[in-house]
């Protein structure tokens, strides 16, 4: 009798990732793991892990660049996990071959696209209310350098113009990272001059974009356009319980995620669980919360 090798193949852990992602229950597009510019709560595997149990699938971030391969090494385990890179000055900045390289190494058999962030380290002044540790002596040390997608006041760079033209042909949705509220509809104008198939406005109620659900209203009307709201804006009070649930329930094409990872903030299923609680003092109904956390989400993301 010949019996079955009991080892997870490439090709099993390959069939396993793909399936996931379009039965999850849940897509969050946006979570931190280490090794990033902080200490965070899990790493890529850890992550995978609790998303699996959840029956989610989870989009790392890292803001030192790219989780394109930890998620490439994850999806090898049978984890649901895809990934983005952030084109912060330590990552190569606004670098076309910098995106090359994080597409060939996200691979092709999630059936996602890469999610690449523009910058997220501006130099603007804010505090963040986030209690957190730098990752790395150089860090605590140095910091990271700034960057922005405009000189301040003017056009968009043109390196930015190229990296939305290489959206229209690469598998990649490209985020207006921690762009402010003018840069955000400066970008929205490209994208729709282009032609970009999707631009996601990151976490804009984030207080150095300062977008509320009235604004977006107005500035997510471009059917390529999707919002992100995150759970994270609204846990540190940079967004009220009223604009939260606005968003939720009358912005077009909203994202829900979490923006979590952090270790002074909840954990993956604590998120999940609190969610649902938020969703319904939203009364939001079943098929808004279905859209928001899932198809939205997956129509994003697919090719």
């Amino acid at each position: 009798m010949t019996v079955a090798d009991p080892r997870p193949t490439a090709t099993t852990a390959i069939a396993t990732a793909t399936v996931s992602a379009r039965q999850a229950r849940f897509i969050d597009v946006h979570y931190h793991v280490g090794p990033d510019a902080y200490v965070r709560r899990h790493t890529a595997a850890s992550a995978g892990a609790r998303y699996a149990q959840l029956g989610g699938w989870v989009v790392l971030k890292n803001h030192l660049g790219s989780t394109a391969a930890q998620a490439w090494e994850a999806r090898q385990q049978g984890r649901p996990v895809s990934g983005s890179i952030v084109l912060n000055d330590i990552a190569g900045g606004l670098d076309p071959r910098v995106v090359r390289q994080a597409v060939v190494q996200h691979g092709e058999d999630s059936g996602l696209r890469l999610v690449v962030h523009l910058p997220t380290v501006t130099g603007r002044a804010h505090t963040s209310r986030l209690a957190r540790t730098p990752a790395h002596p150089l860090l605590a040390r140095d910091g990271l350098r700034p960057l922005t997608v405009t000189e301040e006041g003017g056009p968009l760079r043109p390196e930015v113009r190229e990296l939305l033209h290489m959206a229209r042909d690469l598998p990649i949705v490209i985020s207006t990272g921690h762009a402010d509220g003018r840069e955000v509809r400066l970008l929205v104008e490209e994208a729709v001059r282009l032609d970009v198939p999707r631009l996601m406005l990151n976490q804009p109620a984030n207080p150095l974009t300062g977008l509320t659900c009235s604004d977006l209203l107005d500035i997510a009307q471009a059917e390529q356009v999707y919002t992100e709201q995150t759970a994270l804006t609204y846990l540190l009070d940079y967004q009220d319980e009223a604009d939260f649930s606005a968003v939720l329930a009358r912005v077009p094409r909203v994202v829900y995620s979490s923006d979590l990872g952090q270790t002074s903030q909840m954990d993956i299923g604590s998120w999940v669980a609190s969610s649902q609680t938020w969703f319904t003092e939203a009364a939001l109904p079943e098929a808004r919360i279905t859209e928001i956390t899932r198809d939205a989400p997956l129509r994003m993301l697919s090719l």
